[in-house]
């Protein structure tokens, strides 16, 4: 019972707040012109067809691992969850090894605290992760997000009722101007990570799946550089010639 009355205050408070808030989603450092690449963490990536300089890179978490076999020094914009700058988790700290010493353009940290950036900032030294450009994201611009994009609501009351980082990371391209977004990496039916042997379960399996049928039947400019993956879930195969 406790339980019950306790989560329907969560939910009347988060929405009121949104509807009194009314936040914008997080916005792009610049427009984006060309194609999108969208580099998740699933073990089996691919640099996609036609790639060079006119592409940007959104890395999310500890995929900026995938990206240096492809040239790349450093993504434009990275996107993380706040439990991996201090986070134990096996998860959090495979994040932090792989980042360690590595650089960003801009990175964008999300549910963070507002008002304890220089906390933020502090952990991300002690991995020694560099960046031109901080942004926090909280949880009403990640809600905003997802409502203006795809017209969905969600006040994220458990893993189910929220899209995973990749899918987040998808929504800011295309709510930012991109004309294509290209996903790699990003499997909501695999297990495990590139850059660690854990095989994590993942989490917002179903969400996705919903949230990228939607898109898709909508004729969102997505698509992937996997062929698993559109072979399994119907999204676009890119093939170069999109562009």
């Amino acid at each position: 019972m406790g339980s019950w009355i306790s989560d329907a205050r969560k939910r009347i408070y988060r929405n009121l707040k949104y509807r009194i808030m009314r936040p914008d989603p997080p916005a792009a450092p610049f427009r984006f012109n060309g194609p999108v690449v969208v580099v998740g963490s699933a073990p089996v990536s691919n640099r996609p067809a036609g790639f060079d300089e006119s592409f940007r890179i959104i890395t999310v978490n500890g995929s900026q691992s995938v990206i240096a076999k492809w040239g790349v020094d450093a993504p434009d914009i990275t996107m993380m969850m706040f439990n991996q700058v201090e986070g134990t988790t096996a998860n959090a700290i495979e994040v932090r090894r792989v980042l360690k010493g590595q650089r960003t353009g801009t990175l964008y940290v999300f549910l963070w605290r507002k008002d304890d950036r220089a906390r933020l900032e502090e952990g991300l030294r002690a991995f020694d992760y560099k960046y031109d450009r901080l942004e926090i994201v909280d949880r009403y611009e990640r809600m905003a997000l997802l409502d203006r994009v795809a017209d969905l609501r969600s006040l994220e009351m458990d893993a189910d009722s929220k899209c995973s980082n990749g899918m987040n990371a998808v929504l800011f391209a295309l709510y930012n101007g991109a004309p294509a977004v290209i996903v790699t990496g990003i499997n909501p039916n695999s297990s495990g990570h590139v850059y660690n042997a854990t095989g994590l379960t993942r989490l917002h399996v179903q969400m996705d799946k919903f949230l990228v049928s939607k898109l898709i039947s909508e004729r969102r400019p997505i698509f992937t550089a996997d062929p698993p993956v559109s072979e399994e879930l119907g999204i676009p195969l890119w093939s170069g010639s999109n562009h």
